[in-house]
């Protein structure tokens, strides 16, 4: 898992409520186990006609937004089914940041396994953001992670809150089997005690 430190990148506004798993990858989509090779069909019912054309009102689809790197959304983001694909597809597209005034639970911690900022916000703030937005490529937000801060193309910040694991995980590019060999000395030790004890157990 890469780190996540500082970004700095053009805003999506996507100003929907409710916005579940299965609008982020749909179950079709569901088959593989690789990481890689699902942001063509992030958003895909949005982001295509029936005819499999793209869909030019989609805002990920606008000259403007196609290399958007931060998604601004509505409340309850990712709420629907605990697919772990959801983050993966955000992520192949590019999308490193989500802000949301709430986010599914599941959906949530999910991101940061896998090298994806939540961040939550109060209603007011993510209309500034949204506003921001708007203003396409020529406006860009920097996320820093360290300081918690988000500064908008005009120069304001706005801090956010974040659980302290969490922060560190992310610094240091950390996901769940990256954190358990942090401790594969005292793993081994273990073993290696464990077998000691109960050497009929070494096979």
């Amino acid at each position: 898992m890469e780190k996540f430190t500082q970004l700095t990148g053009v805003a999506a506004p996507l100003d929907m409520i409710n916005v579940d798993t299965d609008m982020v990858i749909p179950k079709q989509f569901l088959k593989t186990i690789g990481r890689t090779g699902l942001g063509p069909s992030l958003f895909f019912e949005m982001r295509y006609l029936d005819d499999g054309s793209e869909n030019p009102d989609f805002v990920l689809n606008k000259p403007q937004y196609r290399d958007a790197k931060i998604l601004i959304a509505g409340d309850n983001f990712g709420c629907g089914s605990s697919r772990e694909h959801a983050p993966w597809a955000l992520l192949d597209f590019g999308i490193t940041c989500v802000i949301a005034p709430s986010f599914a639970d599941i959906f949530y911690n999910n991101c940061f396994k896998n090298g994806i900022l939540p961040i939550t916000l109060p209603r007011q703030d993510v209309e500034k953001l949204l506003d921001d937005a708007e203003r396409g490529a020529n406006a860009t937000l920097t996320i820093d992670l360290e300081a918690q801060t988000i500064r908008g193309p005009d120069g304001g910040e706005i801090s956010f809150d974040v659980e302290e694991f969490k922060k560190h995980c992310l610094l240091n590019g950390l996901d769940d089997i990256a954190l358990t060999m942090e401790n594969e000395a005292k793993i081994a030790d273990f073993e290696k005690g464990h077998k000691n004890a109960q050497p009929w157990l070494a096979g």
